[in-house]
């Protein structure tokens, strides 16, 4: 593929030329305002909106008997698959208001409607609700304890669903025989996802044509739409989903949320557009959150390293409510790559979902696979510090080699190709590996910690959710290309890269194609964006595309050229035979204007698009999911008489199969590496364990990785093609964080190790960094 080094939505983007869903605005329209829980579990005894009602401006005020009387369905969640003994996931009904009871500090309760967005808020304060209180559970620990408030009369014990994959008694029969064990547990801690651009969502609802009009962020217009049809019995055709830029969605975005359905009821009541847009204060109570995982890995050893099993017992809590991703992530993301890189021959994981008093838990970059590379990079680690092992002979020693490739694990997926210890010695020599030593004495002298760490880890891009993936191309009126997908950009740069896969394909430059990503009034099927699947799904389709292209306009050059069509050859954007040719656009726009003059456009269909120029086409193939792997090495300076920890460089070496636009590659894996580093060094959702109050509900309690906390990255790829997809690509958009998070904190642990200090959970601060190396030099001075 050609190398360009601007992106076509750069430009736009930066200049705050963008358009988000808060820049939309409707004639009539209304504005909304929730009103949520202030308390994590309670009766709802009574509420008394008729101040709220009375004020002038306001129009409307909902509350959970709206949302029944409207007899609409449960927010969708759970899994479809099931687990021990064969159990279906335990789900209770999920109100858009709340109904009865609230679940945790934040759960929407009523809604105002007023002129304004400030007068709903000022309305929303008159609103009296009296609460019975109970008792509150936060973490899986408390919520499955003996005796823990019930939450949900679905789930006894407030257990959400169990799983296990693999073979348990071939695990028992290895770690009963191995002379050698580890044992680590690892805490993946509760995360607020925090994108740029907030949740917003505006309704406008057409009683005459029976049609919703809905602009919303979201990562694929089709899920979307599928869920608010279910949800309210709007028929999917009547449903007009209208995305255009996306500020950030890591997952969080990719389903419906109890405030678009309730803004939906508001909009048809009153007839009217009505717009909500969120404060950040409510994201942090009320957006899906992330991780809230603990995991503990086991792992059995031979006395030369080699790995003979390995065994987790896994804790998800997901909060109140069962999302769509929440149990999934804490089940089935968790397992299928929970081999990692190395070649094991037995694996066993038993894993449990529970409910608690918090905000629900979805998918959040990654989605579960930087939980499980973390617990398993962790446990290597640990195996080699525990029984002498040097950490990187002990990976080299098990890695699955290529000619094992397809290699299924003990577990049962399979891996289709990969070069895990080139891509190690690739990262080791950017690094400068060998050279760490004298760094390491260089800070001794200046009384600073220094620290080396790696992950070689794989993670898989999301498997196709749907038949295929689907691609149109139309010509307009002037003949010039417009490209359609339902893949949804949030920055990953879709505009440039599906561009240039089409201008490589027809050899032709860029000027004259245009491309629209989940276009409200052209049913593509589809995947969205998620799981690291848009460039080898609506990629691998453009990429089919290309020559469905040519082939299409081949007879249409033929008969412009006089010529048969087997006579034409098409090279360097254009049609060839006799010394004679016809540019590719050219002839798309003498086909235009010959439509243009022999007939006119039927009314509903846009004068720039042609009811069908004669070289539309579409492209369409399902793609099997793909293994993306890497080594990340992280090199970290730690002041003990602080005990803030200063990375002072970063090294990745990513297999992503072929790339298309290294600008946006690398993009992905900074971006990836630096949420990766928030997770480790700062980020945390606290909820108080007495109350389920929410302690870090702000940017003054909850830090956001900074750029000056990363002084240097080198970014780097050793490329295995796929051959699971026409472009043999892999993903890269989780990478990022599912190598950052275990390498970093391997990186802190090899600095602080020499001091007695084996484990550290994130989020690894200078405090707790400096109370565990002051414990540490106390412990030491203690006789024993």
């Amino acid at each position: 593929m050609t190398e360009k080094t601007l992106r076509r939505e750069d430009a736009r983007l930066l200049t705050g030329k963008g358009r988000f869903t808060a820049d939309w605005n409707l004639p009539g329209q209304l504005h909304a305002f929730f009103l949520r829980a202030d308390r994590a579990h309670a009766q709802i005894a009574s509420i008394d909106a008729a101040a709220a009602r009375a004020r002038r401006g306001v129009h409307l005020v909902m509350t959970g008997a709206d949302l029944a009387e409207a007899g609409w369905k449960s927010l969708q969640g759970g899994v479809g698959f099931t687990g021990v003994g064969g159990q279906a996931m335990r789900k209770p009904f999920w109100p858009a208001l709340a109904r009865g009871r609230v679940h945790y500090v934040g759960q929407p309760v009523a809604l105002v409607v007023a002129e304004s967005a400030l007068l709903a808020q000022d309305a929303a304060e008159e609103i009296a609700i009296e609460y019975r209180d109970l008792s509150a559970v936060v973490g899986f620990e408390a919520a499955t304890a003996p005796g823990a408030p019930q939450l949900h009369e679905e789930a006894p014990g407030n257990l959400a669903f169990e799983y296990e994959t693999g073979d348990r008694a071939a695990v028992e029969a290895a770690f009963a025989r191995a002379p050698l064990r580890t044992r680590l547990t690892v805490a993946s801690q509760r995360l607020v996802g925090n994108p740029i651009e907030p949740r917003a969502f505006l309704a406008a609802w057409d009683a005459a044509a029976e049609r919703v009009t809905v602009y919303t962020p979201s990562q694929g217009a089709n899920g979307m739409r599928a869920q608010l049809a279910e949800i309210t019995g709007v028929a999917r055709e009547k449903l007009r989903i209208v995305t255009e830029d996306v500020g950030g969605s890591f997952g969080i975005r990719s389903f419906a949320f109890a405030e678009h359905v309730a803004v939906m009821l508001a909009a048809k009541k009153l007839g009217r557009p009505v717009k909500w847009v969120a404060l950040r204060s409510e994201l942090f109570l009320s957006e899906n959150q992330g991780r809230s995982l603990s995991l503990t890995g086991e792992l059995a050893l031979d006395r030369d390293g080699r790995f003979l099993a390995l065994r987790f017992d896994d804790r998800a809590d997901i909060g109140a409510y069962a999302t769509p991703f929440g149990a999934q992530i804490g089940s089935r993301n968790i397992t299928i790559t929970m081999g990692g890189v190395y070649r094991i021959p037995a694996m066993y994981a038993h894993t449990r979902v529970a409910y608690s008093n918090t905000a629900p838990v979805s998918a959040y970059r990654g989605a579960g696979r930087p939980d499980i590379s973390y617990a398993i990079e962790r446990v290597v680690d640990h195996a080699a510090a525990e029984h002498g092992f040097d950490p990187v002979q002990l990976r080299r020693r098990n890695f699955v080699p290529p000619e094992a490739m397809p290699y299924t694990t003990a577990n049962g997926t399979t891996y289709d190709c990969g070069e895990f210890e080139a891509v190690m010695d690739k990262a080791l020599a950017l690094a400068d590996w060998t050279g760490f030593p004298a760094r390491r004495e260089r800070s001794a002298r200046a009384g600073r910690l220094r620290g080396i760490g790696l992950s070689t880890f794989l993670e898989i891009s999301a498997p196709s959710r749907t038949p295929k993936d689907q691609v149109f191309a139309r010509f307009d009126a002037r003949g010039d290309l417009h490209l359609y997908a339902i893949s949804q950009s949030s920055g990953q740069g879709h505009e440039t890269t599906f561009v240039r896969i089409v201008t490589d394909a027809l050899g032709t430059s860029d000027e004259r194609i245009r491309f629209h990503e989940s276009d409200p009034d052209l049913r593509v099927i589809g995947n969205g964006t998620g799981g690291s699947r848009s460039l080898y799904g609506a990629g691998s389709a453009f990429f089919l595309l290309g020559p469905i292209l040519v082939e299409t306009a081949r007879p249409h050059a033929a008969e412009a050229l006089g010529v048969a069509a087997d006579a034409v050859e098409y090279r360097a954007g254009a049609f060839h035979s006799g010394g004679r040719s016809i540019a590719y656009f050219e002839l798309a726009s003498a086909l235009a204007a010959r439509m243009a003059a022999g007939s006119s456009h039927p009314a509903s269909h846009p004068a720039s698009h042609p009811a069908s120029h004669p070289l539309d086409c579409l492209a369409e193939g399902h793609f099997g999911p793909t293994f993306p792997n890497g080594c990340h090495v992280a090199e970290v300076e730690i002041d003990p008489e602080t005990g803030e920890t200063d990375i002072a460089a970063y090294t990745t070496v990513d297999d992503v199969g072929n790339v298309i636009d290294h600008a946006s590659v690398e993009g992905q894996a900074q971006g990836g590496v630096m949420q990766g580093v928030g997770q480790v060094l700062g980020e945390e959702a606290v909820y108080d364990r007495d109350t389920g109050q929410l302690l870090t509900g702000s940017y003054v309690d909850y830090p956001m990785p900074r750029a000056d906390w990363m002084h240097r990255i080198r970014c780097d790829e050793h490329l295995v093609p796929t051959r699971s997809n026409p472009l043999g690509a892999k993903g890269v958009g989780e990478s990022g964080t599912s190598g950052a998070v275990p390498a970093l904190v391997n990186a802190i642990l090899d600095a602080v190790r020499p001091a007695g200090i084996k484990h550290l959970d994130t989020p690894i601060t200078p405090d707790k960094l400096w109370r565990a190396l002051r414990d540490s030099r106390a412990t030491r001075r203690t006789p024993s």
